[in-house]
C-alpha cells in the first residue's frame, strides 16, 4: 500500500508539478487549495504525510494550519514550503512540530529526500508504538508532578521530529535521561545514542574528540580515531554542558551544524554525517550570549525546542516515587521500606544536588538501614552530605573533621590536607564521581578541583 501525501498549497501549478513528481515515485497524492480545505481533507484522505505551504492568502497561513493539525495529530510529519520564508519562520515552524522546511522553488532531489525521510519516520513511529506497547512505560522519568507531566508532553511532541533540542536545568536533574527519552521516541531509536560532556574535554583535544583524527595528524596520534560525530552517524549526539565549550570550539561546532560535514584532523576530505543533535546546559546561555562567552548564532541553532527540567525542590511531591525507584534499583529482589516519617524528613531537605544527590543519600540509607529506613537515620546521613555541609562549614577544626583529637601532633598543613581530602572525597561520593557536580557542591571550579585532587593524590572522578 502506497503512502498518501496531502499537498496544501494555494498555487495550482505547484500542486500539479509536485503531485506529478510524487505520483511518478509511487505515492498516492491528494490536494487542497488552502488551509481550511486541507483541514477538512485530512479526516477524509487520512494522509501519512502533509506538504504545507507557508503563505496562502487570504485564509489562514501555514503556521496557523500547522497549529490546528498538531492539535489533533501530534505525529503526522508536516513538511513546510515557502518562497519568502525568513529564518524566524523556519524556526517557528520546527518549534511547532514541522518535520522539515523547504524553500521554493523546490528542487526535486531535495523534495524527494525529505519525503523519503518522512516516510521512514512514519514507519518507525508505527514500529515504536508497537514496541512501546510490548515493553510498557519506561521507568526512567519518574514522577507525576505537573512539571514532570509537562516534560513528558514536550518529549512526546518533539521526539518524532528531527528538531534540535536544548535541555536546561541544574546539575543532577536528569538532563541526559530526557535526551535518551527523546532518542528512544525518535526515528533514530535504532541508531546510536552518543553522549559527550563538553566540560570534560581539555581545550586542546576538543577537535580530536568531536571530529576524530588520522594517524600521524599530530604528535601522539599513533592511530586513527573516530570522533563523536561519526560515532553518532544515523543516530543522536548529546552534547552535555554545551555552555562550557570555548569560543573556538563553538565556531567549529556551528560549522558542522550548518554543513552537516566533519573533517578529521589530518584528513584530506570531509565526511557527511546524518545526526540529530541534542544539547544540555546548567548555565544561563542568554547571559553568556550577552557577555560574549557564547555565540549567538550557535545558541539559536541549538535552541530550536527548549525543555526545562525543574530542580527536585520544585517537584518534591515526586520524592517518594523517586526513592522507591532508586531503592528498588539498588536491591531489586527485596527493596528496603522507607517509612512515611523518613520520607517526610527527606522532603524537608533542599536537595541542591538534585536527583544525583538523592541517589547517593538513598544508597547510604539503604546500606545502614537494612530492610527498613526510619526517620532517625536521615539526619545522620544528610549532615554528612557535602551538598548540605560542604565547604560552608567553618574550617577551624580540621583535626576533628579528620577524626583525630585537637592535640594531634602532626603539622598543621598535614591536618588541613586530611580535612580537605575528606571534603573532596565526600563531594565526589555525593556526586557519584562527577567532577563538575563535585566542584559545584564544593563551591569551586573544575580546574581548581582537578589541581587540588592531583596535589592531594585523589584519584577517580569523571564527568
Amino acid at each position: 500500500m502506497s503512502t498518501t501525501i496531502l499537498i496544501i498549497d494555494d498555487e495550482a501549478n505547484i500542486r500539479r508539478m509536485v503531485g506529478a513528481l510524487l505520483k511518478a515515485e509511487g505515492f498516492t497524492v491528494a490536494e487542497a487549495a488552502n488551509g481550511n480545505a486541507g483541514l477538512l481533507a485530512i479526516p477524509e484522505v487520512r494522509p501519512q504525510l502533509i506538504l504545507l505551504d507557508l503563505m496562502m492568502p487570504p485564509g489562514p497561513d501555514g503556521l496557523a494550519t500547522l497549529e490546528k493539525i498538531r492539535a489533533t495529530d501530534a505525529e503526522i510529519p508536516v513538511i513546510m514550503m515557502s518562497g519568502k520564508a525568513q529564518l524566524a519562520d523556519a524556526v517557528r515552524a520546527v518549534q511547532m512540530g514541522a518535520f522539515q522546511f523547504l524553500e521554493k522553488p523546490l528542487a526535486p532531489e531535495s523534495l524527494l529526500v525529505a519525503v523519503r525521510s518522512a516516510e521512514t519516520l512514519v514507519r518507525t513511529q508505527a514500529e515504536n508504538r508497537a514496541l512501546r506497547a510490548q515493553l510498557g512505560p519506561q521507568p526512567d522519568l519518574i514522577g507525576q508532578s505537573q512539571v514532570m507531566r509537562h516534560v513528558r508532553e514536550l518529549i512526546a511532541q518533539v521526539a518524532p521530529t528531527d528538531a534540535r533540542v536544548l535541555i536546561l536545568g541544574d546539575s543532577g536533574t536528569g538532563k541526559e535521561l530526557v535526551a535518551n527519552a527523546i532518542h528512544r521516541g525518535s526515528a533514530r531509536a535504532a541508531g546510536p545514542f552518543v553522549s559527550v560532556n563538553c566540560a570534560a574535554i581539555p581545550r586542546d583535544l576538543v577537535e580530536s574528540e568531536m571530529f576524530g583524527h588520522e594517524r600521524g595528524a599530530f604528535t601522539g596520534a599513533t592511530e586513527r580515531r573516530i570522533g563523536r560525530f561519526e560515532l553518532a552517524d544515523h543516530g543522536t549526539l548529546f552534547l552535555d554542558e554545551v555552555g562550557d565549550l570555548q569560543l573556538e570550539a563553538q565556531a567549529k561546532l556551528l560549522r558542522v551544524l550548518e554543513s552537516g560535514e566533519i573533517q578529521r584532523i589530518g584528513a584530506e576530505r570531509t565526511r557527511q554525517v546524518d545526526i540529530r543533535v541534542l544539547a544540555a546546559t546548567n548555565r544561563r546561555l542568554e547571559e553568556a550570549v550577552a557577555s560574549g562567552a557564547f555565540r549567538e548564532d550557535l545558541y539559536f541553532r541549538l535552541n530550536v525546542f527548549p525543555i526545562t527540567i525543574a530542580p527536585l525542590r520544585e517537584r518534591i511531591e515526586d520524592l517518594p516515587a523517586l526513592v522507591q525507584h532508586l531503592a528498588a534499583r539498588l536491591r531489586p529482589r527485596r527493596p528496603p521500606h522507607f517509612t512515611d516519617e523518613a520520607l517526610a524528613a527527606l522532603a524537608r531537605h533542599g536537595w541542591p544536588g538534585n536527583i544525583r544527590e538523592l541517589a547517593n543519600i538513598v544508597e547510604r540509607l539503604t546500606i545502614i538501614g537494612g530492610d527498613e529506613v526510619t526517620a532517625d537515620l536521615v539526619p545522620r546521613v544528610l549532615t554528612r552530605s557535602p551538598a548540605l555541609a560542604g565547604p560552608a562549614n567553618p574550617p577551624a577544626a580540621p583535626a576533628e573533621a579528620a577524626g583525630s583529637s585537637a592535640t594531634d601532633a602532626r603539622p598543621l598543613t598535614d591536618r588541613l590536607d586530611d580535612y580537605e581530602r575528606r571534603q573532596i572525597s565526600d563531594a565526589l561520593a555525593a556526586a557519584t564521581g562527577n567532577i563538575a557536580e563535585a566542584a559545584r557542591l564544593l563551591q569551586t571550579d573544575r580546574g581548581n578541583l582537578y589541581r587540588r585532587m592531583r596535589r592531594l593524590g585523589i584519584r577517580g572522578g569523571g564527568e
